[in-house]
């Protein structure tokens, strides 16, 4: 299928690894440009190196910024070429318990998970209204109503994107431009094999085993039972931001497996 992103100007923030990297694969697939983003220019180098080699893409570039430091993000948006596709990738969690979660914890989660999409949709939708066309897409999470006991401040940023992604959609009533959440279930990105690994290793268990007993029991409500990959949570993010998902605005999808449950 042809997205109709030839021309396209997209940035996409923690992108060296993970959903924003394949997302950033794919995008570039369809013919857009990319500007990828990490906090180490190692990581962006190497991200960089594996995009343009793979299938000769040079239509990427990147970007440094620590979106839990202010002055970087400013710094980014200065450098930043008109974008017609933001996709607020970006985050960090820390497994932890609540009582052990310092304000500290809290405001660099904070900082990170939802301040970086506010900066960033500030300074770009403007110019989306403008040209009267843009997509911006925030990328939640499955914890946003699950709410695991150790991962409350996490859960707490990934619900407060909800919010603030249909705020912002409702600033765009009447043109081209649209504001969507996608909201992965479990996914198997670096940091969920390192997850599964370590598990594993430490009930003596195969990887495929501690993958059945952490559906089994943690996440028991999943209809895929297993972890997605990151190949599935990126082809729905580049369709949603794409001309194609023009009907599509205000709107939060599930790519959870099941593991939300509703209706809804």
């Amino acid at each position: 299928m042809n997205l109709k992103l030839e021309g396209k100007t997209a940035f996409i923030s923690g992108s060296t690894g993970g959903i924003g990297f394949e997302t950033a694969r794919l995008l570039l697939a369809e013919g857009a440009h990319v500007i990828i983003n990490g906090r180490h220019e190692a990581g962006l180098k190497e991200a960089l190196k594996k995009l343009r080699s793979e299938a000769q893409f040079d239509q990427v570039a990147g970007l440094l910024a620590d979106f839990a430091q202010v002055e970087e993000v400013d710094r980014l948006l200065g450098q930043l070429p008109e974008i017609n596709i933001l996709i607020n990738n970006v985050g960090t969690y820390a497994s932890q318990s609540f009582f052990a979660t310092s304000d500290d914890d809290w405001a660099h989660q904070y900082e990170v998970n939802v301040m970086s999409g506010v900066r960033l949709s500030r300074a770009l939708l403007p110019q989306m209204l403008d040209k009267n066309w843009g997509r911006i897409l925030f990328i939640s999470s499955e914890c946003a109503t699950l709410v695991p006991a150790d991962l409350i401040a996490y859960s707490a940023t990934k619900a407060a994107i909800l919010a603030i992604s249909r705020g912002l959609a409702q600033l765009t009533a009447g043109t081209r431009v649209s504001v969507n959440t996608i909201i992965p279930g479990s996914t198997y990105t670096e940091g969920a094999q390192m997850f599964l690994e370590n598990l594993a290793t430490s009930r003596k268990q195969t990887v495929q085993e501690a993958e059945k007993d952490f559906f089994a029991q943690e996440r028991s409500a999943s209809l895929l039972q297993r972890f997605a990959q990151v190949s599935e949570i990126a082809q729905t993010i580049v369709y949603y931001a794409s001309p194609l998902s023009s009907a599509s605005n205000g709107a939060s999808v599930k790519v959870d497996g099941g593991s939300m449950g509703g209706i809804l």
